[in-house]
């Protein structure tokens, strides 16, 4: 057991000696953090006083303004963070406090850490110490012992040091242990704000579309999704101005006495127009303002009933909410959520909430996490930015140096994992307002959201770096020595820099919304005042930057078609949208078009989509097939949206990488642009969608000998880390034809491939490729009799297994002329694929399986290798059951099936038949092939135990023969053969 720090064991003396005297009121929570609490933490680890010089944003310990309303503090005493992200809160109260005993003050912390949605916080007083898990809704009525983990006296920090310090020190913190212990304690009944926000905002709106659907008969489907919508944005964003300060707190509360509730509101709302110049509060047209202004809102008739309730549910007692310390990711992922329903008027009038019809095929709505968000504005807008070397990679690199190496060091330039910054401004802000980043399916905002702070971060550094005393009219020093932007230069940045479209107009409110709470953060009564004294509002109007639109189609689609086909609904489904037109300013000049487009482009598979849409994307997108996804079009779009030297970033599924139906997307990346980043990401990104992602990062350009000498950055990413980088140059593309860019292979796995490769074919030059039927399961076509001869013996892809068919006695009916009329099949194809002797590999499953036909099965879902080739098929068959090229295909293509364009990829040794090694080579495989194919006959017929052992003996040896001389024909080494096996081993178990 290791002694805590000398410093600490004074610290404990020192308040056992004066403990008397500390108890008294005199002695106040100030004094107890000064002198004990902040001595405590700097003993394990942090930074408390940032004596290291960081950056705003990198500072390890956060000294909360203290706001006082009502008598409430309302933010944390500390917030502790790793690369300027929160990890844990801790609030500080005075000795004379009873924190074992008394429920306020833990009510008060657990409400601040569950609104922040962080798992742990602590409660001190230097004698007591209580760490809380803050997963687990706070209730009011609860002990201050409910949902606590941890507690421990003054006098136990010395028999208990490496507990603490194992948890809360810093350098646990950077090592995970800090999350492991949150896991650990995680218990049934947690309930994560976001969803239980969520919950409430819906019952809001249930409420208020009944009550509005009522009393105003006269409103539309869409005139009432837009007044729900509008009247609740507007309230969430007067009531976290109430706790950041800014608003006069309870002001919303206040309306809960008397009658008249809405007209009062309606009062407020006007009132919010005068002071922030939103479009949120536009209700009288202005000079200025191109939006048309609010004139449906102020005309409704609410009952009180339903206005109380929402305003009971924001506040002690009710709520648990803490607004002041409410995440943006979590009011995105809220908002992204609750725009996933829309409200529909009955016959009769009445309010109906259901699920939109996209998004119940889709299996509901994805919020992209924020760490994802941080990394692509890390490497687009970041990378424009100027890089930023952070004191972790250096102090990694310096340990590289001196031989450290650790395959735990990772260069992680990831946002959310940063320490510290040392700054290289590339750009002044003068250059930085020319920057246009755009979101093109911008929802609820989070990636504008993620830019804008990085922006407002930089300009805050910039000008601290280049001396603050210049810069008075930008930056001011606001409570515990922190430096703000002004209210001002916030506005300019947001309006100059950021840029978002979507097709759904309650999406756009709320991106807005976001944005304009990013805006007001740090601001209070004091600094908005200022600016009422000069007569200026204190947020702008972005209208002319968060547009409402379809980004794919555009006014050509009308174009030859007759108008009064497309009613009011088709044009408001459609939304068609003109870029030059609505950002006139962005696309002209010599280099028009956006600086960065970053985003999580909607995933439609293609047959979701209505006639007229997939017939004008497919003429409209050149990369776009019949095939592809709509995701296939935002790249394109997004990809000519962008200047030369843009950089284009996404997220998406990584099928584009490999799928035949994407290689036109592929191709475009390939010739035009430089590829900077490839980088999957883990399987469950998203929290119900098994879909694998990756992200990309793109940058445009012409210059093909650059592109070609570009050098390409792959690794993986997940929450907590990112693997370390590999690099391969773009031009090496080529010579895996397009067919997969997501290398994640690593650097021994990519030499050997290049090696088995340097005397090879492509599968693709020696076969020809065919799919097996596609029939569905219509009993018409299916059968488990025969006939008559246009009844074929049927093989599922399922039942194709090494060296065997498992016939189960099905018969399709196989008509192609007939069926083809009947439109009873996908893919009649002839019948030679099917009856001439043939290579079948199964689809299923992400290894190779295949085996060799002479009894002209049919085969449903698999996949068909036929001649003519110069070698016998069996050899062919020998080398995709091998361990090599099955070793080779698992690691190198990233698949969730097998894919032809990956298997017609793989490398085939090159053989000479003049030649009588190489003739003798390939008569051996063919032979051991046939044995192969022989004893998987036998063992399907065998009925006695001891025979079966038998022949799979004989299997296993015989499959050893042939992963032997396929690496006699490669020509591995010992070394490389030990290295390929153990892989080969533990992928197995």
């Amino acid at each position: 057991m290791a002694k805590p720090p000398q410093s600490v064991q004074s610290l404990t003396e020192r308040f056992a000696r004066h403990c008397d005297d500390y108890h008294k009121g005199r002695y106040n929570e100030t004094q107890v953090r000064r002198e004990f609490i902040d001595p405590l933490f700097v003993a394990l680890g942090w930074d408390v006083h940032n004596l290291a010089g960081y950056a705003e944003a990198y500072k390890d310990v956060i000294h909360e303004d203290a706001i006082k309303v009502g008598g409430v503090t309302k933010a944390p005493d500390y917030c502790f963070r790793i690369g300027g992200a929160r990890k844990f809160f801790l609030e500080a109260k005075k000795p004379s406090v009873d924190i074992a005993g008394e429920p306020g003050p833990a009510y008060q912390l657990r409400r601040y850490a569950w609104s922040a949605k962080l798992p742990l916080s602590v409660l001190t007083d230097f004698e007591e110490f209580a760490v809380y898990d803050c997963r687990i809704r706070p209730k009011p009525t609860d002990k201050a012992s409910a949902a606590r983990t941890l507690y421990i006296r003054y006098d136990e920090y010395a028999a208990r040091w490496d507990e603490i310090a194992s948890i809360f020190s810093k350098e646990a913190v950077l090592q995970g242990s800090f999350d492991k212990y949150a896991a650990g304690r995680k218990k049934r009944g947690t309930a994560e704000v976001d969803a239980e926000f969520l919950r409430e905002i819906e019952k809001w709106r249930d409420a208020l579309a009944r009550n509005i659907a009522l009393r105003n008969p006269q409103l539309t489907s869409r005139e009432l999704n837009f007044a729900v919508q509008r009247t609740i944005d507007r309230i969430i964003f007067l009531r976290i101005c109430e706790d950041r300060g800014v608003e006069t707190y309870a002001s919303l509360q206040a309306l809960i006495n008397g009658q008249r509730v809405y007209a009062r509101l309606m009062q407020m709302f006007r009132a919010a127009d005068d002071r922030y110049n939103s479009g949120l509060f536009h209700f009288n047209a202005e000079r200025d303002r191109p939006a048309a202004p609010d004139s449906l809102t102020p005309t409704l008739n609410i009952d009180d009933k339903p206005l109380k309730d929402i305003f009971r549910s924001l506040y002690y007692p009710q709520s648990p909410y803490e607004f002041a310390v409410l995440p943006a990711d979590i009011l995105g992922n809220v908002y992204e959520q609750f725009l996933g329903k829309v409200i529909h008027l009955t016959a009769g009038h009445r309010a109906r909430v259901e699920e939109k019809p996209e998004v119940k095929k889709a299996g509901g709505v994805y919020y992209t996490p924020k760490y994802i968000v941080d990394y692509i504005v890390a490497h687009t807008l970041g990378k424009i930015l100027g890089k930023r070397l952070t004191t972790e990679d250096t102090e990694n690199a310096e340990s590289l140096k001196k031989g450290k190496k650790d395959s735990s060091v990772s260069f992680n330039t990831s946002a959310t994992s940063v320490s510290s910054v040392v700054n290289s401004f590339s750009k002044t802000p003068k250059q930085v307002s020319r920057l246009r980043i755009l979101d093109p399916a911008c929802g609820s905002g989070s990636f504008l959201v993620g830019a804008y702070r990085k922006l407002l971060e930089y300009h805050r550094d910039w000008y601290l770096d280049d001396g603050a005393e210049k810069h008075t009219k930008k930056v001011y020093q606001g409570a515990a020595s922190q430096w703000f932007l002004t209210t001002a230069e916030k506005k300019r940045i947001l309006l100059n820099n950021i840029y978002g479209v979507d097709i759904d107009p309650q999406a756009v409110e709320v991106t807005k919304l976001n944005l304009l709470l990013c805006a007001l953060e740090n601001e209070n009564q004091t600094t908005l005042g200022q600016l009422n004294l000069i007569h200026q509002r204190a947020l702008p109007d972005l209208s002319s930057n968060i547009k409402c639109g379809n980004s794919l189609i555009g006014l050509d689609f009308y174009e030859g078609a007759q108008m009064s086909l497309f009613d009011e609904d088709a044009r408001w489904k459609i939304n068609a949208f003109d870029w030059p037109e609505e950002f006139p300013e962005i696309f002209k000049g010599k280099n028009p078009g956006f600086d960065a487009v970053i985003g999580n482009p909607p995933y439609v598979r293609v047959h979701r989509l209505d006639k007229s849409t997939k017939e004008y994307l497919w003429e409209k997108y050149k990369t776009f097939v019949a095939k592809s996804d709509l995701y296939n079009c935002f790249m394109e779009r997004s990809f000519y949206l962008l200047k030369r030297s843009g950089l284009l970033s996404m997220i998406t599924p990584h099928t584009w990488t490999s799928l035949e139906s994407f290689e036109g997307i592929r191709r475009l990346f390939f010739e035009e642009s430089k590829i900077c980043l490839l980088c999957q990401l883990p399987k469950k990104v998203f929290r119900k969608a098994t879909v694998q992602t990756c992200v990309f990062v793109i940058e445009r350009t012409v210059r093909q000998e650059d592109t070609l000498g570009n050098m390409i950055e792959v690794h993986s990413l997940s929450e907590r880390s990112c693997g370390v980088a590999r690099e391969f140059k773009q031009s090496e593309i080529g010579r895996y034809h397009l067919h997969n860019f997501l290398l994640y292979s690593d650097q021994g796995l990519r030499a050997l491939y290049d090696k088995v490769s340097s005397n090879a074919h492509c599968l693709e030059e020696l076969v020809l490729f065919r799919y097996g039927l596609k029939t569905g399961d219509d009993a018409q076509f299916l059968t488990r009799e025969s006939k008559g001869q246009k009844y074929k013996k049927l093989v599922r892809s399922a039942n194709i297994a090494r060296y065997s068919l498992d016939y189960l006695g099905e018969f399709v009916r196989y008509a192609p002329v007939e069926m083809k009329a009947h439109r009873k099949t996908a893919r009649p194809g002839e019948r030679e694929r099917f009856e001439s002797p043939k290579v079948v590999v199964s689809r299923m499953g992400r290894a190779l399986v295949a085996t060799f036909d002479i009894e002209k099965y049919y085969i449903k879902d698999g996949m068909l290798l036929l001649g003519p080739c110069p070698y016998d098929l069996r050899y062919i068959v020998g080398l995709l059951n091998s361990r090599l090229l099955n070793h080779i295909y698992t690691h190198f293509f990233v698949t969730v099936d097998v894919l032809k364009n990956a298997i017609l990829a793989l490398p085939i040794r090159k053989l000479d038949l003049g030649k009588v090694q190489d003739k003798a080579a390939h008569d051996r495989m063919v032979s051991l092939v046939e044995s192969m194919l022989d004893l998987h006959k036998q063992l399907s017929s065998a009925r006695v135990e001891h025979d079966k052992t038998l022949i799979q003996r004989q299997i296993s040896a015989t499959d050893g023969q042939i992963d032997k001389l396929v690496y006699e024909l490669y020509g591995l080494t010992e070394e490389e053969i030990k290295i390929l096996e153990e892989g080969y081993e533990k992928q197995s178990n």
